[in-house]
């Protein structure tokens, strides 16, 4: 057996090479993701609706299943929704977004909109990532109604019980 005194003996002894220089792993720089048209794409998903969200820069215009945002989803609150992931990143305004949304009901397409919004923005400009992250945007909300169980009238409500 070897003489192992230190621990970069002890390195060398289980590698089986001479100690080398410590090597310290650093994490590769993300880098920005764009298709030829300069666009970036991302998936978003809130309870059953799916989103595919393209951004590119521009002057705001937000256009959902080929209507304005304020057509689509007429409520303010939904708006309100789908501007947070600009107004988080500071980047109000700069954006045009092209999104296309199935399945749900608004408030999850507002909500899955929003989320594929955040990702594409990170994955446009990773600067980015740092703020959508710390504000929870980037995270899937992976609540989803419960299903319907047999024996029952909904998922956990049971039948009226009756004594006679």
């Amino acid at each position: 057996m070897a003489d192992i005194k230190s621990l970069d003996d002890l390195k060398s002894a289980v590698s089986g090479t001479a100690a080398a220089p410590a090597e310290i792993a650093v994490a590769a720089p993300r880098v920005a993701v764009r298709d030829s048209l300069g666009r970036s794409y991302a998936t978003g998903k809130r309870k059953d609706a799916v989103a595919r969200v393209w951004i590119k820069p521009g002057s705001g215009k937000v256009v959902v299943n080929g209507k304005t945002m304020g057509e689509y989803f007429a409520r303010p609150v939904l708006q309100m929704i789908l501007r947070q992931p600009f107004t988080i990143a500071g980047v109000e305004g700069q954006f045009d977004v092209f999104a296309t949304v199935a399945g749900g009901g608004l408030s999850g397409q507002a909500g899955a909109v929003k989320h594929g919004i955040s990702k594409a923005l990170q994955l446009y400009e990773p600067t980015l990532r740092g703020a959508l992250k710390a504000a929870g945007f980037l995270t899937r909300d992976s609540r989803v109604v419960e299903r319907k169980k047999y024996g029952k009238a909904k998922a956990r409500r049971s039948f009226q019980f009756s004594k006679r």
